[in-house]
């Protein structure tokens, strides 16, 4: 019976039903890219029985296509979708005539690369090399609520050169995701031609060499498809299956041909097409008159839904310590294993369990507790997409260098696919002290500024970064919460008690006044908020009166606090951060926004820095409490001379 599941051979009926959909699935491939005159057909064709087989026999209810319980068919080689669309399309997902006129038509639902709005795709895919990753992640996820459903993995060959491949390869065999299946389509054609000559790869030698159990088949023969399916899943074992195919398969002048691997058929190749697959022309012409209409399936929401968490006792530190914010947040994640013990709680780490304080958790969540090694491509898209799996909270904690600037492409697809990772960025700025400027992440705040869904939490001391954390894990989306090395003063109010302590809650947005002044604002972020509110109060001493804001948030600025820092002559950024796209260059962006007049001194790092202990290159960049003090006094002269 299709639908329920590799379990059995395949019966004659059910045999009949899937091949005659493939093959009704390539003429509407050929149409759909025909019509939109763009996309992947060749590929697509090599696909077929790959994508009809998995979307037809894997436990799917194509009426309920999020249902908890289906398994989960992550399409790696995400431009062959008009493969995969055609393939869901005959299993029922939506009609093929949709597909076939409104294929990569703008406001469609059926965009070039595979979208996990459209019902029955799991990751948006495109950039090759995710999808074995996002398996991973979500074989994980099933194993930490105890789900019974399989992952397969669809890949292209000429994938395979990824190194993040690789790195993805290596935790599923560490981690003995038996639920887990890859089917690789063995075409030999990329868009340069061969895929031996562009880049040879011993495809069985290095799945084999990694821990996995490989079968080889013929990927047109849906009886040996399924067969060494069948088998691979029962294995217990990551397997994967390298089914041999032939590109642009059904068509004789599009078979292996790398022409056909990026480009649709002219109207000739159309009608010779269709001829060869016994299709009908009209297709064609009945498609064209119908993509003047709207596209009549509509996008899935696929935000991941908000897990419910118990934040646990907040700590207070004392005034008089000095704690390091990494350590507090590794307390905090032991605080919410603890509060929340029937909680599924997943901690990705990429060997600096140590470092960035994740140690605390491994301890006493083991079984939550993945590391991958130094592979962090890999380990940021299997962090994301185990975020996806309703009820599991998932953290992934790195450096700043290793998380956000290694990892860029990774967390714009985790953005894209609407993830819920929380990411927890240690050794941020010029507090990663001697490891020099290789280390130095200067731009976490700018490059999350580039996507649309990631929210951004740097805190300035240990008790911030507590209550931080525990109500990050309860934000919707992707979050990212930057933080130093050392270990730093607790930031206190005016009576000389920790500004964030027993009474503060931590809002997304807030601005918290540490020191009011009418004479200049301060507004700093992270790791030297210390320093400027001790340069404050040293220039109070003065006579100069010096508002401070401390800004967690420095991509959601609160409108309320930035009108009373307009209340004084002039502003002031303070930030260990790349002085043109972290929090100066929001506030600018405020500023510039709302039309309001009052100058601006942007102050933070200029440059990259040698090799040196955290104080000593942030008193270089001007950043310790005399740099950040005189940077304010020169802005106060500089407006007094131009009132006069």
């Amino acid at each position: 019976m299709l639908n329920a599941g590799l379990t059995e051979p395949l019966s004659d009926d059910d045999l009949r039903e899937l091949e005659m959909r493939a093959h009704r699935a390539r003429s509407t491939v050929l149409t759909a890219t025909s019509v939109a005159a763009s996309g992947h057909p060749g590929g697509s064709l090599s696909s077929m029985e790959i994508y009809t087989l998995l979307v037809g026999t894997a436990r799917l209810r194509p009426d309920e296509p999020r249902w908890e319980g289906r398994d989960r068919i992550v399409v790696s080689h995400g431009h062959t979708s008009p493969g995969v669309y055609a393939a869901l399309a005959y299993a029922g997902f939506f009609p093929p005539e949709e597909l076939e006129a409104h294929f990569r038509q703008t406001g469609s639902v059926f965009e070039g690369h595979v979208e996990r709005a459209v019902p029955g795709i799991e990751w948006s895919t495109g950039n090759l090399g995710q999808g074995l990753s996002a398996g991973v992640g979500l074989a994980i996820g099933a194993r930490l609520t105890g789900a019974e459903w399989h992952t397969f993995v669809a890949m292209s060959d000429g994938e395979q050169m990824k190194g993040q491949v690789a790195e993805a390869r290596r935790l599923a065999s560490k981690e003995g995701l038996g639920a887990l299946t890859a089917v690789v389509d063995w075409n030999g054609i990329q868009i340069s031609g061969r895929t031996e000559d562009v880049m040879p790869v011993s495809l069985a030698e290095v799945w084999a060499a990694d821990g996995w159990q490989v079968y080889e088949c013929d990927g047109h023969d849906m009886v040996a498809l399924h067969d060494a399916l069948l088998r691979a899943i029962d294995d217990g074992v990551p397997s994967v299956v390298l089914a041999h195919t032939v590109i642009g398969k059904g068509v004789s002048f599009m078979e292996g041909v790398a022409e056909f691997h990026g480009r649709g058929l002219t109207r000739d190749e159309y009608m010779r097409a269709t001829s060869e697959l016994g299709s009908s022309t009209e297709a064609l012409a009945a498609a064209v008159v119908r993509r003047a209409t709207k596209c009549g399936v509509e996008p899935l929401p696929h935000r991941t839904p908000v897990v419910s968490v118990e934040p646990g006792n907040p700590r207070t530190y004392g005034a008089d310590e000095r704690v390091d914010n990494r350590s507090a947040w590794g307390a905090a994640l032991v605080d919410l294993a603890a509060a929340n013990p029937d909680l599924p709680i997943a901690v990705f780490d990429c060997d600096l369990a140590i470092s960035v304080k994740t140690d605390g958790f491994a301890r006493v969540r083991p079984e939550g507790f993945v590391q991958c090694g130094v592979g962090e491509h890999n380990a940021a898209t299997a962090a994301g997409a185990c975020s996806t799996v309703r009820g599991v909270l998932t953290f992934w904690a790195d450096f700043g260098v290793f998380g956000v600037d290694e990892a860029y492409n990774q967390q714009r697809l985790n953005d894209l696919n609407g993830a819920a990772l929380k990411l927890v960025l240690t050794h941020c700025g010029l507090d990663v002290g001697e490891d020099g400027k290789t280390h130095q992440c200067l731009d976490y705040v700018g490059a999350f500024r580039e996507f649309f869904g990631w929210k951004v939490i740097v805190p300035a001391d240990p008790n911030q970064t507590d209550r931080a954390i525990r109500a990050a894990a309860a934000m919707q989306g992707c979050v990212a919460v930057a933080m130093g090395r050392s270990k730093l003063p607790v930031v206190r109010d005016s009576d000389g008690s920790p500004l964030f302590g027993e009474d503060y809650a931590f809002t997304y947005g807030d601005i918290v006044w540490a020191r009011e002044g009418s004479d200049a604002s301060v507004l700093v972020m992270g790791t030297v908020a210390g320093a400027a509110v001790a340069a404050a109060d040293q220039l109070r001493a003065e006579g100069t009166e010096v508002g401070v804001g401390i800004v967690a948030c420095p991509l959601a600025l609160d409108d309320q606090a930035m009108q009373m820092a307009c209340a004084t002559p002039v502003i002031v950024t303070v930030e260990d951060h790349n002085v043109r796209t972290g929090l100066g260059a929001s506030v600018a962006q405020w500023l510039a926004d709302s039309g309001a007049a009052v100058p601006l001194v942007r102050h933070g790092v200029d440059g990259f820095q040698p090799s040196g202990p955290s104080d000593e290159l942030l008193k270089r960049a001007g950043l310790d409490i005399g740099g950040i003090a005189g940077v304010v006094r020169r802005a106060r002269a500089m407006h007094v001379q131009s009132s006069d």
